[in-house]
């Protein structure tokens, strides 16, 4: 193989992976179960700055996030999102409030190198606060160079004519 083509191998192997992370943290991405309770770690706690670099340490590039939102109105619709314009839009709102959003439940279906793991969440405002709110997190995930990597989470609060369900409300983990 000419030189030519062995830097250009080198240079596509060596770009291929998780590009945009400073930092990776094996032990965030070595199982299903560590990328779900990672998720939750790196976005709960007391006003302040978070780890955004861990936090997009848990996604594959050209990862999307979303969720069903309630116009004022009272109209449901889908906003769409990146993890990168989830921190922009995020990142005051954390600043100067507390957030605790905790795991429920959670239900996992894998097949080889893929997996859906349904969990549902509550959150507070403090630590030892009230609930303020619950919902279910539905996360994707791919297994790629030895890691679990987020692809997608879509999220949904609970309503009204929205609950939880059962499965996702007993304590499984």
């Amino acid at each position: 193989m000419n030189v030519f083509y062995r830097a250009i191998f080198v240079f596509l192997f060596t770009f291929s992976g998780v590009t945009y992370a400073q930092q990776i943290n094996t032990d965030d991405v070595g199982s299903i179960d560590s990328v779900i309770t990672a998720l939750y770690d790196v976005i709960s706690g007391p006003a302040g700055q978070r780890d955004w670099d861990r936090f997009s340490s848990l996604f594959k590039e050209g990862a999307t996030m979303g969720t069903i939102s309630e116009a004022k109105d009272g109209t449901l619709h889908y906003v769409s999102m990146t993890p990168v314009q989830y921190i922009e839009s995020n990142d005051e709102y954390f600043k100067k409030n507390g957030f605790w959003e905790e795991e429920i439940a959670r239900e996992v279906f894998q097949f080889g190198e893929i997996a859906t793991v349904q969990t549902s969440y509550k959150i507070k405002t403090a630590e030892d606060g009230e609930v303020t709110r619950r919902g279910v997190n539905t996360v994707q995930l791919v297994y790629d160079q030895n890691c679990w990597w987020i692809t997608n989470i879509t999220w949904n609060n609970e309503r009204e004519d929205n609950k939880i369900p059962q499965t996702l409300l007993k304590d499984t983990l």
